[in-house]
């Protein structure tokens, strides 16, 4: 029989990995094995640059999270590290743009806003521009059609000069 406060301890552990699940937007299972210590770090600094974080915990007491938040995100095998975040997409693109730097990180599945997400799908996630990029596309778009608008009026006014 397990000692009580072992089983308390892994009770709290799982408590903790389920409410970091429930408060992000998107939780990342990636393997992290082959990071020299320094590349760890590198990769916690990014990720609280955007208010996200990983952490490794026991893949037995992630699944007994993700039971209990009836997840099913099929079977954890090896050693994985979490990512959550609060922006559903912003920890994709930070791991993803590491993992093409550091080949020793290798996303493997995910869930973003509920919905499981498998490495096809984190790839198109992270091919998505940034929010301010999108503003920016948006804006341009605006301005085009502005612009475009202001030609056909001149045109118009000049056409009516002309009669």
């Amino acid at each position: 029989m397990a000692n009580q406060k072992i089983i308390e301890q892994k009770a709290s552990i799982v408590e903790e990995i389920a409410k970091k699940m429930e408060e992000s937007a998107s939780y990342v299972f990636f393997e992290y094995r082959g990071l020299t210590v320094a590349e760890t770090n590198e990769l916690r600094r990014k990720l609280k640059e955007i208010d996200s974080e990983f952490k490794i915990y026991k893949n037995t007491l992630s699944k007994r999270a993700l039971e209990r938040l009836n997840v099913a995100i099929g079977e954890l095998d090896g050693p994985k590290a979490i990512a959550f975040g609060k922006d559903a997409v912003a920890p994709i693109k930070v791991l993803s743009d590491f993992a093409k730097e550091h080949k020793a990180l290798e996303l493997k599945i995910g869930v973003v806003d509920g919905e499981i997400a498998d490495q096809t799908m984190l790839a198109q996630l992270a091919a998505i521009p940034s929010r301010e990029g999108l503003l920016t596309m948006f804006a341009s778009g605006l301005m085009g059609i502005a612009r475009d608008f202001a030609i056909c009026l001149d045109l118009h006014a000049k056409n009516l000069e002309e009669k």
